[in-house]
């Protein structure tokens, strides 16, 4: 009998190793060095245990800015749910994500990622064009309102990134983005293979995943959840901008 080949050996691996970065995250000591810049409070902190330490972004609950269509404190828990999401879908443009206790209260935090400070949508969108592709199919189920250019990272490890999905999941059309390149198009057949698995995974209201996003969402809006990525699967291709909503973020980047 052959053993694990030797990618499936490398995937156990990255498994391994985002399992340990996401304990450090969940349960190691918090160090606050400052504000980020942003409209509501980010910290950049530290985070260590006796073994592992890394920098991280803490986003507290307390610090949210009230928004008039978004319920007040629910940005963190929006957050949270773009990254198991994206995570579940198997796309994984979201930094390892915790919702946990912090020094500020309870709050977001994410890996903090060494990205090309250069590099955003814009410079990237004709050599990651694929990535992108998922990118905004992933936008559209979340009905992220805030997608500027910005958010679109190159890692140093020459991965897509993509942060700042606290403006996500309304119950009513809401997408802004920067990423219109494909708007009508076909959604790629693995594309549609991913959100089609999501989509068993949705139906199963016992799966781990689904009883959590139940209590990071309301029920509507995980109603709203479903029938998105019911439309995205039924129509197969890229939603059009949409005529009463502005449908890019200001500024772009």
């Amino acid at each position: 009998m052959s053993g694990p080949t030797p990618a499936a050996r490398e995937a156990t691996a990255q498994a391994v190793e985002i399992e340990r970065i996401l304990a450090l995250l969940a349960h190691g000591e918090m160090e606050l060095h400052g504000l980020l810049s942003g409209s509501n409070y980010t910290f950049l902190v530290t985070v260590r245990d006796a073994e592992l330490q890394g920098l991280a972004v803490y986003k507290p609950q307390r610090g949210e800015r009230p928004l008039w269509d978004f319920p007040p404190g629910s940005l963190c828990l929006r957050e949270y749910a773009a990254y198991l999401v994206s995570t579940a879908l198997g796309w994984g443009f979201v930094p390892p994500t915790v919702l946990r206790e912090g020094p500020h209260g309870v709050g977001v935090v994410q890996l903090y990622v060494d990205v090309d400070p250069q590099a955003n949508y814009f410079t990237l969108r004709q050599q990651y064009s694929h990535d992108f592709q998922r990118l905004a199919a992933f936008d559209a189920l979340i009905n992220n309102t805030d997608r500027k250019a910005g958010h679109c990272l190159l890692g140093s490890d020459g991965r897509i990134w993509s942060i700042d999905h606290g403006v996500t999941f309304h119950v009513r059309p809401k997408l802004r983005t920067v990423i219109w390149d494909f708007r009508g198009q076909p959604i790629p057949a693995d594309i549609l293979g991913d959100l089609r698995a999501f989509q068993q995974r949705l139906a199963q209201h016992k799966d781990p995943l689904v009883v959590v996003l139940g209590r990071l969402l309301s029920a509507q809006e995980m109603r709203a959840l479903r029938n998105r990525l019911k439309t995205l699967l039924a129509k197969g291709t890229f939603p059009q901008p949409p005529d009463d909503w502005p449908s890019v973020p200001w500024p772009p980047v």
